[in-house]
């Protein structure tokens, strides 16, 4: 198992824009990744306008089908419209 946070810090104001795409792009990854376990955009009660998306990954070769897919990658420049910084990845490996 692989586990991501991706921390998102988003411009003021562009939290709706971020959480319509980022829904549609979620429901894309459930619907047609077989090897994403969990994909879930969660929101900071301490820091506004930050997001973490928790995923996990049956193993490294679904973490990069998820990286290649059409649908991710036409997110990018959506992402980019809205992200106020560089995202923080952290890469975690599953135990037990």
């Amino acid at each position: 198992m692989i586990g991501v946070i991706a921390t998102l810090r988003i411009q003021e104001g562009k939290g709706p824009e971020f959480e319509a795409f980022f829904t549609e792009l979620a429901k894309q990854v459930r619907a047609n990744e077989v090897g994403n376990v969990a994909y879930q955009l969660t929101k900071s009660r301490t820091e506004p306008n930050t997001y973490k998306v928790l995923e996990l990954y049956k193993d490294q070769d679904a973490l990069t089908h998820h990286g290649g897919t059409d649908y991710f990658k036409a997110a990018g420049p959506k992402f980019a419209a809205v992200l106020g910084g560089r995202p923080e990845i952290e890469y975690l490996d599953g135990v037990g």
